[in-house]
Order: C-alpha cells, then sequence, then structure tokens
C-alpha cells in the first residue's frame, strides 16, 4: 500500500483552533487541519509553511509537535505529522478549501472530520485549556 506523508498545522488562536473544509477530491466536504505533502527535501515543518502559504495565503510559525497520526485508508496509508502553530501574517485566505471555521473546545464535534483526524480531535478535547493558548503570558 502506498504511504502519503503529510504535515497538518493546529493553528491556534484566541482559545481556539482553526479547521478547513476540503473543497476538492475524494474527501470534498470533509474537515481538517491545513497542511498538506512533505515534499522531497523538505521537513514537515518547511512543508507546513510552505503549504499555508499556498492554501492560505498566510505566514505562520510552526511550534512543537502535537501528535503522530498513521491511518490506512482503502487506498493508502496516511502518515501525518502535527504541529501546532501561529499566524505571524496574513489573513488565513482561502484559495483551495470551501470553508473554514475558527473552532473552540466546545466546537470541536460540530464539523465533519476526516476519518484520520477522529483519534487526534479526542486527544485535543483533552488537552485544550487556556494554558494551550497562551503566548509568552498573552492570549492570543
Amino acid at each position: 500500500m502506498k504511504t502519503v506523508r503529510v504535515a497538518a498545522a493546529i493553528i491556534r488562536g484566541r482559545g481556539r483552533i482553526f479547521a478547513t473544509q476540503r473543497g476538492y477530491g475524494e474527501f470534498k466536504d470533509s474537515w481538517e487541519f491545513p497542511g498538506g505533502k512533505i515534499e522531497e527535501g523538505e521537513t514537515p515543518e518547511q512543508a507546513l509553511i510552505r503549504e499555508i502559504r499556498e492554501e492560505l495565503n498566510t505566514e505562520i510559525r510552526v511550534g512543537e509537535k502535537a501528535a503522530d497520526v498513521e491511518y490506512d485508508y482503502p487506498s493508502f496509508h496516511l502518515s501525518m505529522e502535527c504541529f501546532w502553530a501561529e499566524v505571524v501574517s496574513g489573513e488565513l485566505e482561502l484559495k483551495e478549501h470551501e470553508a473554514a471555521r475558527w473552532l473552540s473546545k466546545e466546537e470541536l464535534d460540530s464539523v465533519a472530520w476526516l476519518p484520520a483526524d477522529w483519534d487526534l480531535i479526542e486527544k485535543l478535547k483533552g488537552e485544550l485549556s487556556a494554558a494551550a493558548f497562551c503566548v509568552k503570558g498573552q492570549e492570543r
């Protein structure tokens, strides 16, 4: 089975995380964390910076790793590295996605996540707190 390596950004701000709805492909209309394939010679962090710039016209700062996800879809194996991230500049302009939402911990179940994200969502619900969103002592 083919393995697809991707990186995903869990962008946080103001006590919420940013989710995007796919606008194309086999998983159209499903929700995910933005990101994409890791190209040859790229680190996952470099891939995230490039993908967010291309897909959302935004510059991010990639933080610590939040999770590694391994998931078998019927036609491929997904290997996903997920990182906390923050917007440095830009307005998160949707260039490829159908929609986007900022979700609080309580709203995480309000969208139809891709199957590979289900366990991550459960993990995030257990980890998210006001402290998780503080940067240098100030809530973003």
